[in-house]
């Protein structure tokens, strides 16, 4: 059996650098779907939309004006069941209510939010897919959870200052 070694990402944002390590054994499809939309490099320009203190930090998404990016790819499976938990630190899958509805964007989790953790193969239950973690930055990922946040349009909990995705490398 050949070892899998999981890819490692850099993020560069207006605040700071953040390194990923992706679990590409156990979030295959996420794992997969986040670095094509890195080498295709959708991610720069698009914003941390949203700063959840104690929750999450989402972005990947939107560009600085609230406008959600274009030239997404297709929705993805819903990897959910995985066993990876929304811990601390770790790194998700963001999604509508459809439960395989995932495309770009994804969310820092800064809190335990086992409550986001898949129970049940029900729309309820189903979860949101952790496919890595934070190794490098969480100093970084800190600082934006503890930024100013007003409502950005229909947006609520949007940065006053706008927190922007740069560039996203793979190793």
């Amino acid at each position: 059996m050949s070892e899998t070694t999981n890819p490692t990402v850099h993020i560069e944002t207006s605040m700071g650098n953040i390194v990923l390590e992706l679990d590409a054994v156990n979030a295959p499809i996420s794992t997969a779907n986040f670095i094509a939309y890195a080498k295709d490099g959708f991610y720069p320009d698009t914003i941390f939309h949203r700063v959840i203190d104690g929750f999450m930090v989402p972005g990947g998404g939107f560009t600085a004006d609230m406008s959600d990016k274009s030239n997404k790819k297709a929705h993805i499976k819903n990897e959910a069941a995985n066993g990876l938990k929304n811990d601390h630190g770790t790194v998700a899958m963001a999604r509508t209510n459809v439960v395989d509805s995932a495309t770009s964007q994804f969310f820092i989790n800064v809190g335990e939010n086992s409550f986001l953790n898949h129970t049940a193969p029900t729309p309820q239950g189903f979860g949101y897919a952790v496919f890595g973690k934070v190794t490098d930055g969480m100093d970084v990922v800190d600082a934006i959870r503890q930024v100013k946040t007003g409502n950005k349009g229909m947006h609520q909990d949007g940065p006053v200052e706008t927190i922007t995705i740069q560039k996203v490398t793979v190793e």
